[in-house]
């Protein structure tokens, strides 16, 4: 049995007991950029030769368009996430690795952005990916159709400030959603227009990936992630760096892939997310995404082991 305590970015309110715990693929392996990349394996020396390497690489993502032809381990160390406090404030940022790591001094990762997107087709079927064995951290698993960052130095910013948050139109975690749905899925951004996103609310949640790493993991997620609905007919280009299968399903079909004899592997953000919220916003789709109804800008919920 696991616990999951949610509630407010002010006071957790109440607490799930989830009979089964997130899993992900066994058999990790080793995460190689180059041969310092390991910090933890190196000297001092090797660290700051790296470190030089992390902010060079960072400066160039900066001033240059976002180029996702990469591996998952270039990207982990050339992507630089939004930093962020409990209450959504922007605080700095950092690269994927560094924001991915869950070790001494930072247990739990580094609190960034991310989103997550479900795409629904005129059917009202939701588009589910299973993430590439290639991810560093919840390989193989199934998820919601699209999940990854709103990433720090772009333009048009993918930083979205307070009023974005307030107004509900969150434009920084659309541009990043159209940009990542392009690399990961193949669909052209004109089939994903930014004024059709919904943006519903934001949760704040953390997990290691113990399936993939051991008990004692060294990588997780710790985000507050915006969660953006979005109905659309569109083509698809799987990447296989990214993605190993995808599926549009009903939502009686999800119910029975996420029975506990399925097998099936799933994220802990799309299970959290499925469990406590998934099934009225799906169940009343025209609303959720044609009026405020569903819409909470003002909370964030959090979501702790």
């Amino acid at each position: 049995m696991q616990r999951w305590c949610i509630g407010s970015a002010r006071q957790i309110t109440r607490c799930i007991w989830l009979a089964a715990p997130f899993q992900a693929a066994r058999g990790p392996r080793p995460f190689v950029v180059e041969a310092t990349s390991t910090l933890r394996r190196q000297g001092d020396a090797a660290q700051q030769q790296q470190q030089q390497r992390e902010r060079h690489t960072a400066a160039q993502q900066m001033s240059s368009a976002w180029d996702g032809n990469a591996s998952q381990e270039e990207l982990m160390v050339k992507d630089e996430c939004i930093l962020v406090d409990e209450q959504d404030h922007v605080t700095g940022h950092a690269n994927k690795y560094k924001s991915h790591r869950f070790e001494e001094g930072q247990p739990r990762g580094l609190l960034h952005r991310a989103f997550s997107v479900f795409l629904f087709n005129s059917e009202n079927k939701l588009l589910l990916q299973q993430r590439a064995a290639s991810k560093i951290t919840f390989p193989k698993v199934w998820t919601n159709t699209c999940c990854s960052h709103p990433l720090y130095g772009h333009s048009p910013t993918e930083v979205d400030q307070p009023a974005d948050i307030s107004a509900g139109t969150t434009p920084g975690a659309k541009r990043a959603a159209v940009r990542k749905l392009l690399h990961e899925l193949g669909i052209p951004p004109a089939q994903l227009p930014l004024d059709q996103f919904k943006f519903l609310t934001r949760l704040h949640y953390c997990a290691a990936d113990t399936g993939t790493w051991g008990p004692a993991a060294e990588w997780g997620e710790h985000e507050m992630d915006y969660i953006l609905f979005l109905k659309a007919d569109v083509t698809l280009q799987p990447n296989p760096e990214e993605i190993m299968d995808t599926k549009y399903v009903s939502l009686q079909e999800l119910r029975q892939m996420m029975e506990p004899g399925s097998g099936l592997l799933w994220s802990p953000w799309f299970r959290i997310i499925a469990e406590n919220f998934l099934e009225a916003w799906w169940q009343d789709l025209e609303q959720t995404l044609g009026s405020d109804k569903h819409v909470d800008t003002r909370s964030i919920h959090k979501i702790m082991t």
